[in-house]
């Protein structure tokens, strides 16, 4: 395809050249351009935008539907995953584009869904901190700590009842 058919857009302070991929004819007989390309989604949106969501892959929605009139920009496109696409098409959740670009959205009823925290922040050695929690701890933990002493033998049922319930008899 020539390049004098491409589109620059820029995002994020970075800029892209999208040569367009796929033209898609809508019933109507208008062209749908879906030249906008998945890595453009990928490092604006980081994955799914629904609040406390963390699927980093996901698919494309129109906030402004295409077949209400809704462009195919950037500024009308935001990823969801699976589970929340189908949310937004199915069970009414609402999704609407602030003026400052945030998206804002809503439950079937119209209520406003709560922001999400951000994830809790995980030590860069989580593994390091555990051991040293242990040992502050005194627990001295290796790899056959959780291993039972029993080699196999027939259980003493008597003996196990006596220990468990000390004051039952047989």
């Amino acid at each position: 395809m020539p390049y004098r058919d491409a589109r620059t857009i820029e995002a994020a302070d970075q800029r892209w050249q999208l040569v367009p991929a796929v033209e898609t004819v809508t019933w109507e007989g208008s062209i749908l351009d879906c030249s906008i390309g998945d890595s453009v989604f990928a490092h604006r949106d980081g994955g799914c935008r629904f609040p406390g969501c963390g699927v980093r892959f996901g698919q494309g929605h129109h906030i402004q539907h295409w077949a209400q009139g809704g462009p195919t920009t950037l500024s009308n496109l935001a990823i969801l995953c699976r589970r929340h696409h189908r949310a937004v098409h199915e069970e009414g959740v609402q999704i609407e584009r602030e003026p400052d670009g945030e998206l804002r959205f809503r439950g079937p009823a119209g209520q406003p869904l709560p922001e999400v925290p951000p994830a809790p922040w995980v030590a860069d050695d989580p593994l390091g901190v555990l051991r040293s929690w242990n040992r502050a701890a005194g627990l001295n933990l290796y790899a056959h700590t959780a291993t039972p002493q029993w080699l196999g033998e027939r259980l003493d049922v008597g003996y196990a009842i006596d220990v468990l319930h000390p004051r039952a008899s047989y």
